[in-house]
């Protein structure tokens, strides 16, 4: 059911008694919160992400390790090394896809699964309002964003150790780091690609508002997030490059250098806060004119 109470009567559902704004918000906050994560089939998806790290650090255990560390974009033969790098290469390998469609099927369902159960309108009469259900959509899906990174990030590093142990960590420019410092630029790339994810977040709760179809916004979400990887791929769109949402998504390397280029990282967040700005805007003018009867 949605994430706010409704009381059954013999004539369908009724509004639960309106609250106070400040403890309903929290309150239908709390719900959502329970909504997405209490669902079987995010958990089955969560599950999914945590297996990945753990096959890849299972998968470099029993073979040999890359050659030619010198063309391996993913981390993946630092690993042997250093169990610190299977969550590294972990995210690097999950950005590309399974992430981001995490986050579309939360996003794509934020509203268009309210329509499409017929609680929408209950939603918006308890009351909650538009802006309110709009910023507390955005916030789980912000939540659930930050949520996923740093269980891919956790999994990963606790199976690299397991199997390959820890110590400092040599970063990309050669420079040795203790590991404590090797954690906090892990937590570093958790944010940075969160932020990311956030921003497409926000492309997905604006196609959410557009239909009463979760699966078909999720379904949209996700390949406008692969569009944008292909077109990147596409040297004769150099000049398109920097506006694509997941253009500095890979940029989170820059984390694992000494010292950091705190430059190269400001494209990123500027054009994921440019992203948001524009979507969440956008959801804001489409439903709050929406006509909703569902």
């Amino acid at each position: 059911m949605s994430a706010v109470d409704v009381v059954p009567t013999g004539r369908g559902p009724r509004p639960a008694p309106a609250v106070r704004t400040g403890s309903g918000t929290a309150r239908f906050f709390r719900s959502e919160l329970r909504l997405i994560f209490g669902r079987r089939r995010n958990q089955a998806g969560m599950a999914a992400l945590a297996a990945i790290p753990v096959i890849i650090a299972v998968a470099m255990r029993v073979t040999d390790p890359p050659a030619d560390g010198a063309h391996d974009p993913g981390f993946f033969s630092a690993i042997t090394g250093n169990g610190f790098f299977v969550a590294v290469a972990a995210l690097g390998v999950q950005i590309g896809l399974f992430l981001p469609v995490a986050v579309a099927a939360i996003a794509g369902d934020s509203v268009a699964g309210e329509a499409n159960l017929g609680t929408l309108r209950y939603l918006l009469t308890v009351p909650v309002g538009r802006n309110r259900l709009l910023a507390v959509k955005y916030a789980g899906i912000v939540v659930f964003a930050v949520v996923v990174t740093l269980l891919v990030a956790a999994v990963g590093l606790l199976a690299g150790l397991a199997l390959f142990g820890g110590g400092p960590v040599t970063l990309l420019s050669g420079t040795q780091v203790g590991f404590g410092e090797g954690l906090l630029r892990l937590l570093g790339v958790c944010g940075y690609l969160a932020v990311g994810l956030c921003a497409l977040g926000a492309l997905g709760l604006f196609v959410s508002t557009l239909t009463e179809q979760p699966m078909g916004a999720t379904i949209a979400i996700t390949m406008l997030a692969v569009a944008s990887q292909v077109l990147d791929a596409i040297s004769q769109l150099d000049w398109l490059h920097p506006y694509l949402l997941t253009h500095h998504w890979q940029d989170f390397a820059e984390l694992l250098r000494d010292p950091v280029s705190f430059e190269a990282l400001r494209p990123g967040l500027l054009s994921a806060a440019a992203y948001i700005a524009i979507f969440l805007s956008a959801a804001w003018a489409r439903f709050g004119g929406r006509d909703v009867t569902g």
